[in-house]
């Protein structure tokens, strides 16, 4: 079982019976929702928020029930994965290209639980490239503004060379910012800008961090104190 598999089958043991759990996207998360798929086929009963249109096939495919806003107002809790987290539980998501909605379910969830492997373990956050996603409209201007903050943004692209397009219709400029020393900071700075959307920064959201190695497990939990 390699570490992704073991992270993401580990958090299934935060759900309980009759939750309702928001359903992340990504590599690691996958096998989260590959092991719900099998539980709920064992009686787990459970509702699920996709974050993406991803999410949502492979939950349809597992027959894992879903549901949406419009029929509960909070979540339990959510599942998924990150680009980076640092020591004060701040996170770097957005490589899968989903953190508008991924941002929305964790912030609608009563906890955050977050699986990465070994690798996504940081002092700062900034080694992997900050997500910010932006409409399209005039996004030349909103470029230039977010260059003006001192990162670097280019639009994401897809395989075949076209803009990659989120499940909201918008653009992803992938920014090159060196290190983040204030990811609070420069969130508030980003989100200010008109043109973007939000950003790839999840300010001390994660309740706890599951981190595996190639035959370890670790569960971090944020102090409660914490903000």
């Amino acid at each position: 079982m390699n570490a992704k598999q073991l992270a993401g089958e580990k958090a299934t043991e935060y759900v309980k019976d009759g939750m309702t759990v928001g359903l992340g996207t990504g590599s690691t998360v996958y096998w989260t929702i590959q092991r719900l798929g099998e539980l709920v086929k064992e009686g787990l009963k459970i509702q699920g928020v996709p974050t993406s249109k991803r999410t949502e096939a492979m939950a349809h495919e597992l027959q894992i029930p879903l549901t949406t806003f419009a029929s509960v107002p909070e979540l339990d809790l959510t599942i998924d994965g990150a680009d980076e987290f640092d020591p004060n539980f701040n996170l770097i998501k957005g490589g899968g290209g989903a953190l508008l909605r991924e941002k929305l379910v964790a912030a609608a969830s009563r906890q955050l639980i977050i699986v990465v492997d070994a690798t996504k373990r940081v002092k700062t956050l900034g080694a992997f490239r900050l997500p910010v996603e932006i409409v399209p409209f005039a996004y030349e201007v909103t470029l230039r503004r977010i260059e003006s903050l001192g990162c670097s943004p280019a639009l994401r692209k897809t395989e075949d060379g076209n803009l990659y397009i989120t499940d909201n219709a918008n653009y992803i400029a992938d920014c090159s910012c060196a290190a983040i020393p204030d990811p609070a900071g420069l969130h508030q700075s980003l989100k200010m800008l008109p043109g973007v959307v939000e950003t790839g920064l999840f300010i001390a959201m994660a309740d706890a961090v599951i981190v595996a190695g190639e035959e370890s497990i670790e569960v971090l939990e944020r102090p409660k104190s914490a903000s």
